[in-house]
């Protein structure tokens, strides 16, 4: 009886755990999708109407900026560009990643000593230097940013695919398409690969709330993306000078980063759970 109470205890927390995340990820998405309908523009400038407080103006609900600018535009504007680097830089490591793990797991020898090598060094380069040296040498921005992200994270999913490639390519299956003749393309692409889709969908929405937080610490500590451009780091970096008179400057936008990673990491959990019931799957 206990057993089948605890079994029925865990399947609610699942069940929520999966509505809280998409309730947040989903809302958040879209208010960024439908920000133009909903909002001012984030760069509309009002010096008559600087550091209003929090509910003081109907007009700027969440408050307005130093210059005048309210903050809830700046922050739904904001929401575009981390969703952007969440979203893309994660697909493009993801690509690239399971490209390279396919390839080093399934041929082996040459290209997975390469392979591997390669992404060994890379790992033994802590994130901030690497960071800072390709910053130093190709300027910041947005794209320079997503493309930072990919080429530092694409060695998480060759590691994972590989690992799963070199437990499943001597299994029966995979033989018996060699025996017959099938191609070396379509087995990795139409036998192996789909075996594989579960731990990187979970790996994927995690990285994805990972992206956000270091594109908010980079752009905060003035390595991301361009200061002009709403980002959430950006407005903490702009806020933390008035954190003690006008502190709605850089707090909502934390909330924002806050509540966004939070949506994400639960569904990561609940996908997790979902395809992996036995819990095995590693963060």
């Amino acid at each position: 009886m206990s057993t089948n109470r605890l079994a029925s205890n865990l399947s609610q927390y699942k069940s929520l755990e999966f509505i809280i995340g998409a309730l947040l990820t989903g809302g958040i998405c879209l208010l960024v999708i439908f920000a133009d309908l909903l909002f001012q523009s984030a760069d509309k400038i009002d010096l008559s109407a600087r550091l209003l407080a929090p509910f003081a103006h109907p007009e700027h609900i969440f408050g307005t900026d130093p210059l005048g600018r309210d903050i809830l535009a700046r922050v739904v504007s904001g929401g575009a560009i981390s969703l952007q680097v969440g979203f893309i830089s994660v697909a493009g490591a993801v690509v690239l990643g399971v490209v390279m793990g396919l390839v080093a797991g399934y041929y082996r020898g040459f290209w997975d000593v390469v392979v591997m090598r390669f992404a060994d060094v890379q790992l033994a380069m802590p994130f901030i230097l690497l960071a800072i040296t390709f910053i130093a040498i190709v300027g910041g921005g947005l794209a320079n940013m997503i493309f930072l992200l990919i080429i530092s994270q694409w060695v998480q999913y060759a590691r994972l695919v590989r690992g799963s490639v070199l437990s499943l390519r001597d299994r029966e299956f995979i033989l018996s398409a060699q025996a017959i003749g099938v191609s070396n393309f379509s087995i990795l692409f139409r036998h192996l690969l789909p075996n594989l889709i579960g731990p990187v969908i979970v790996l994927m929405t995690l990285n994805v709330a990972n992206n956000i937080l270091l594109e908010s610490s980079l752009t905060f500590l003035g390595l991301g993306v361009d200061p002009l451009t709403p980002s959430w780091g950006g407005m903490l970096a702009d806020g933390r000078t008035y954190i003690q008179n006008a502190w709605w400057v850089s707090v909502f936008p934390g909330v924002a980063i806050l509540l966004t990673v939070l949506g994400l990491n639960l569904l990561g959990d609940w996908l997790r759970d979902s395809l992996d019931p036995t819990g095995k799957t590693s963060r």
